[in-house]
């Protein structure tokens, strides 16, 4: 069986729960890649959730989350599994 490796993403960090389901829900709206996860240790996050998504979709996650106006505290490069 083959070794998992990690690999960097965009992690993004959230004030508040709401934001972070708010994210979500854009994201089945408006096929914003990624998913929920539990903050990093790397990350230093208040609500304890973050978006995550390969790091390849920096740009394209970044651009969804201005252009829908959603609220984030801030953007991280981190290697996950």
């Amino acid at each position: 069986m083959p070794i998992r490796q990690k690999t960097p993403h965009v992690v993004v960090a959230f004030d508040t729960i709401s934001d972070v389901m708010a994210v979500e829900e854009a994201a089945k709206e408006h096929g914003i890649p990624g998913r929920i996860i539990p903050v990093p240790t790397q990350v230093d996050a208040g609500c304890g959730m973050a978006w995550a998504a390969p790091f390849e979709k920096h740009d394209e996650v970044v651009a969804a989350l201005q252009e829908h106006s959603l609220a984030f505290s801030s953007v991280h490069e981190v290697d996950l599994y």
